[in-house]
């Protein structure tokens, strides 16, 4: 199968990541099927998808009935066996290696022989969730960057057990929702992971070595060396938890010191200060 035969793709898991891929898949006009655990989860999904379309149509980057098309090519099932006739699946659910072998053992159960199996992990091991497959030639990663339907990259992770076929299906495939795909190996942090966790961290140790305030340390990276967004901001927006459990992935993987979460965001993760969304991070949210 070619990332041309791809007719219906399944979007498992539909919290902020994965509702946010799903949006993109019936924008590129694809049939999707949404999988979540409860009735109420598929139906809150379906409203944040109908939402962001909408504000596409009010910003004029689609019509109303392109935004009516894309959702009536969205389907929800809490079922897995809802997800039987889809030739790619995609898997945004939590980060727990236990809870994605078990999914991904129920996706080989239902789905058909060529499907490929996609992992959005941002910091599990995809080699890991491939050996606990039969088939382990047809699992890959697509790692779409948060929000998915905004930044272009996604990462198309290779295992030495996967098919080409399923790796270029997944690139082909990334490449029909507009995405601007990278093949990488499956390496701890893959590629942007690896880069910018230890620098993020070195950034919020220079909080205290420095004396340096959120505002005055992200005023320095976007002013001094035109980074985009500040590192502070930029935590705060892919959440504190979320950071702090792929820096101690990483940490684990390879034992640099400065993969480590710093103390600072520990602490704040277990306050609840999460960021954009809990309202607090480094930075209050109305």
């Amino acid at each position: 199968m070619t990332a041309a035969d791809v007719k219906k793709v399944g979007v498992v898991g539909l919290g902020t990541m994965g509702a946010g891929i799903a949006q993109v898949c019936v924008q590129a006009g694809l049939e999707t099927v949404g999988r979540e655990v409860s009735d109420e989860l598929c139906e809150r999904a379906r409203e944040r998808i109908g939402h962001y379309l909408g504000r596409g149509v009010e910003k004029g980057r689609l019509t109303a009935e392109e935004r009516d098309a894309a959702l009536a090519r969205l389907t929800m099932t809490t079922d897995p066996a809802g997800l039987a006739g889809c030739d790619v699946v995609i898997e945004a659910i939590v980060e727990d290696l236990d809870a994605k072998l078990a999914l991904f053992h129920a996706l080989e159960a239902v789905s058909h022989a060529d499907a490929v199996l996609a992992t959005n992990t941002s910091a599990l091991s995809v080699t890991a969730i491939a050996k606990g497959c039969k088939h382990p030639e047809r699992v890959v990663g697509m790692h779409f960057f948060n929000p998915a339907p905004v930044l272009p990259l996604v990462e198309v992770v290779r295992t030495e057990l996967a098919s080409d076929e399923a790796v270029e299906t997944a690139y082909g495939l990334a490449e029909r929702l507009g995405k601007e795909p990278i093949r990488c190996n499956d390496t701890p942090g893959f590629v942007v992971n690896r880069i910018l966790i230890p620098l993020l961290n070195d950034c919020v140790r220079v909080l205290d070595e420095a004396g340096v305030s959120p505002e005055d340390l992200d005023k320095a990276m976007t002013r001094g060396v035109n980074w985009p967004i500040g590192p502070c901001a930029l935590i705060d927006l892919i959440g504190v938890d979320i950071h702090v459990h792929a820096s101690e992935a990483l940490h684990d993987a390879l034992g640099e010191p400065r993969m480590a979460p710093p103390e600072r965001l520990v602490r704040m993760r277990d306050e609840g200060r999460l960021g954009r969304k809990s309202g607090r991070g480094f930075f209050e949210y109305g």
